[in-house]
């Protein structure tokens, strides 16, 4: 008889393991990259039993940091929000943007987002920060930058990034930790290599600056299923994943 497929405990633990064997062959700690999941299409409950699974497997290596989600779209993070709150509420989860975001939506995300992976330029930081303020409260963002160039992707360009990086990490209310990027969908691993490369010479600069604010701007979120390996070698500190855990997404018409 044929096997079942294996669960999302088992499915995360060997993508965890991909992470670490990653790291250790450019000579990294494994600690030092995060793994996030990335929940877009996936319901509630299968949100929880993945993040009790990354919790559960944490505690084993003897890490106590939050299990990290993403999610691409706002009615996605809303509508999952309540099944989360509790984990979000106890500092077991944090719940991040990592999706295009509008400036016409930022109340909804910050109803229910911990941070914000792709804030692409000022206005919409411009945005999150004066709700921020208003609330009392300090969001963690990310720069979110187009290193391949196509035009299907968010982002500010690498010779504006640090422009854009400085002026938001002087913004009120925000708390600049760091940038993001979707590597180029390419079967050239040099060429998607070099894109991770870019973006961690931007956080590089950006870090070395001393500009107000960017002193905490050390994370670099790159690197998907197809190409965590090749993110981990430029840096990557935390890779976003989604169908190496849950499985291959429902094609949607």
């Amino acid at each position: 008889m044929p096997t079942a497929p294996p669960g999302i405990p088992a499915r995360l633990a060997a993508i965890r393991a991909r992470v670490a064997d990653a790291a250790r062959a450019a000579g990294r700690d494994p600690r030092e990259v995060r793994v996030l999941l990335a929940t877009k299409t996936q319901d509630p409950g299968t949100v929880v039993e993945a993040v009790t699974a990354a919790l559960e497997l944490a505690a084993e290596a003897g890490d106590d940091r939050p299990v990290l989600v993403g999610e691409n779209r706002v009615q996605e993070l809303v509508a999952k929000a309540p099944a989360l709150a509790g984990l979000v509420a106890a500092g077991r989860l944090e719940a991040h943007m990592i999706g295009h975001l509008q400036r016409n939506k930022v109340n909804q995300v910050l109803a229910s987002a911990t941070g914000v992976q792709t804030v692409d330029t000022l206005a919409l930081a411009e945005a999150l920060s004066g709700r921020c303020v208003r609330d009392g409260r300090t969001l963690d963002v990310m720069v979110q930058v187009n290193v391949s160039g196509e035009e299907s992707k968010s982002g500010v360009a690498p010779d504006e990034a640090v422009a854009l990086a400085t002026d938001v990490a002087a913004l009120p209310g925000l708390r600049l930790v760091g940038f993001m990027t979707i590597g180029l969908r390419s079967d050239d691993e040099a060429a998607v290599r070099a894109g991770f490369a870019r973006l961690r010479r931007v956080r590089d600069e950006v870090g070395s600056s001393g500009a107000p604010g960017t002193a905490a701007a050390r994370e670099l979120s790159m690197g998907m299923t197809g190409d965590l390996e090749l993110a981990v070698a430029e840096g990557a500190t935390v890779v976003r994943v989604g169908t190496a855990v849950f499985g291959e997404r429902p094609v949607t018409r």
